[in-house]
């Protein structure tokens, strides 16, 4: 230890703490990001399809005009739903059918549920806010659901699951050295203590 000039013994001196990992960029993958939105565009496209099934469903069973519609209307509504939790990427639902892993099988099961919600247009001329409501969800899940097949034929989803892949390895590895650095910290303050 070196001793300054009024006699008393130097601390010495730790090294330069690394660079705070809390100031590393954690910058998110801007195709995540896109798919994440779409994602959630897609969820509340199927959720507008539910409701408008629903709502033909219950019109179906009170009047009692079409039985079999409001049936078909059920059956829709599930689908719909579950295109829903595919969205989620719940492992439970993916786990079970792969099928929805990949986007294209998404796609062609959202364009199912767009055609299912567009069946049987007989309607009245007084229903024009149902048809209205029919036709944008319709066309809007039909859109996205030819957007999942065309991204799935050009793997796009693999690109994404691969980058998921790498943007958890990434925060795995920023959590340890965090981890690490507050270890550290507490190693260091520990030292000090024991020398003063």
């Amino acid at each position: 230890m070196a001793r300054n000039g009024d006699g008393d013994e130097e601390q010495p001196q730790l090294p330069p703490r690394a660079a705070s990992s809390s100031s590393l960029l954690r910058r998110p993958d801007p195709l995540l990001v896109v798919c994440r939105c779409f994602s959630v565009l897609t969820c509340l496209t199927a959720i507008l399809c539910i409701g408008v099934n629903v709502y033909s469903a219950v019109r179906s069973f009170k009047d009692g005009s079409d039985i079999f519609d409001g049936i078909f209307r059920c059956y829709a509504v599930l689908i719909a739903l579950f295109v829903v939790l595919a969205e989620t990427e719940w492992g439970f639902v993916i786990k079970f059918w792969k099928i929805l892993e990949y986007w294209a099988g998404r796609g062609m099961l959202q364009i199912f549920v767009a055609v299912m919600t567009m069946a049987f247009p007989n309607y009245s001329a007084d229903e024009t806010e149902l048809v209205l409501l029919r036709n944008i969800a319709s066309y809007m899940l039909l859109s996205c659901g030819l957007v999942y097949v065309i991204s799935g034929i050009l793997c796009i989803g693999c690109l994404k699951r691969a980058r998921q892949q790498k943007q958890i390895t990434r925060d795995q590895a920023i959590k340890d050295l965090e981890e690490l650095e507050q270890r550290r910290g507490e190693l260091e303050q520990l030292l000090l203590a024991e020398r003063a």
